[in-house]
């Protein structure tokens, strides 16, 4: 694990971070010493075993319960790591689902809309939400978590999912251009197939065995090889990288 000292005591909210990649991330950066805002939306468990698992690695941590897909949810949530840890320096959005797969013809106006308001509108809420304080301090980190979905289409019955995570891609790009100018960068980390409760629950064996065969390094990724990218824009290591999608993948996609 690669630390990151000068992120001590900055402050940070990782949004659904009760498991996988959102949990791995609160970790590193707790572990470069970071307060660490664990926000989880039912999974309170999980949400208390990262806090645990946080704290152990050196960092402060709390756990926070909101549904981040909506405007009072986030607003709320803001407002309470403000008050336990100060302004927010570092966004992680990484709250979202799948929820269901479904195919075209079975997809309902229902689950569309919530497809979009976890995996997108959570993200705009978010950074809205953080971005007057980063912007009084002319500093400031926004990570966003998207998927290869995004550029692949997805698989089968994932087109909400991958239309998501495609629009994320676009709002991330003019976020940056239009926060940079005041100190604010704005970046994606794209995962592959990474070993996580996603695809414990969405995916199946056959399904996962032909997606570790499409990959050039011929492995699922792990949560925490995609937390270390996530950390290293966070850090003074990448002060020029602004805008982009970082593929983490084991070559699947190679755009």
């Amino acid at each position: 694990m690669h630390l990151y000292p000068e992120l001590k005591n900055r402050v940070a909210l990782v949004t659904g971070a009760s498991s996988g990649i959102g949990s791995a991330a609160a970790r590193i950066l707790a572990a470069s010493g970071t307060r660490v805002a664990v926000n989880y939306f039912h999974n309170a468990v999980g949400a208390s075993e990262t806090v645990a698992a946080a704290e152990e690695l050196g960092g402060a941590a709390a756990a926070f319960q909101a549904d981040v897909s909506k405007s009072e949810g986030c607003r709320a949530l803001i407002d309470a790591v403000e008050q336990r840890f100060g302004p927010i320096e570092i966004l992680i959005n990484n709250a979202g689902s799948l929820i269901e797969r479904k195919r075209l013809l079975e997809l309902t106006e229902d689950y569309w809309d919530r497809a979009l308001d976890l995996n997108l509108k959570s993200a705009y809420l978010c950074t809205q939400a953080v971005v007057a304080s980063m912007i009084r301090h002319r500093q400031g980190v926004i990570v966003n978590l998207v998927s290869i979905a995004a550029r692949t289409g997805g698989g089968s019955g994932s087109g909400h999912y991958s239309a998501a995570k495609a629009g994320l891609i676009a709002f991330s790009k003019n976020t940056a251009k239009e926060l940079a100018p005041q100190g604010i960068r704005v970046n994606c980390v794209s995962p592959g197939f990474i070993d996580t409760p996603f695809h414990e629950r969405f995916s199946r064996e056959e399904i996962k065995k032909a997606l570790v065969a499409s990959i050039p390094m011929g492995r699922a990724g792990q949560p925490e090889e995609v937390a270390s990218v996530i950390a290293f824009l966070c850090s003074d290591a990448a002060p020029y990288i602004c805008g982009e999608t970082i593929e983490v993948d084991g070559g699947m996609l190679m755009l």
